[in-house]
């Protein structure tokens, strides 16, 4: 199982980003997917989530309102469209798929991509 993350970089506050998840090795449509992202010194924290069927996505309450969650089944690659990006933001960012238990969990996902770096600065 292979997940490759892109789209990453550094972008100003209030700036956005599109994240790109590219999977292979699992029958995509099948697997729920999903977002997290790492900070410096902190804990990996959940940013987005979305099934199988891609309805009832859920998100962190930090980025709610400003993050989306979308997939492309035929391309078999997930997104995080990112908005009024904020330097809070700053974190390394994970995608993750066929989680096993709570969403929010970060041990409940088995699959993880390598992380792709997002900066949020002026």
């Amino acid at each position: 199982v292979q997940l490759q993350a892109s789209g990453g970089g550094l972008v100003q506050p209030g700036g956005s980003l599109r994240l790109s998840c590219a999977v292979s090795g699992l029958t995509f449509r099948d697997v729920d997917m999903g977002w997290f992202r790492q900070a410096p010194g902190r804990v990996r924290e959940f940013v987005a989530t979305i099934p199988r069927t891609g309805v009832n996505t859920y998100y962190g309450d930090s980025v709610s309102g400003r993050f989306t969650i979308s997939r492309d089944d035929a391309k078999a690659t997930v997104y995080l469209q990112m908005n009024s990006l904020e330097p809070e933001d700053t974190a390394v960012y994970y995608c993750t798929a066929h989680p096993t238990g709570s969403y929010y969990n970060a041990q409940s996902w088995p699959y993880w991509g390598q992380g792709t770096q997002v900066t949020v600065s002026s």
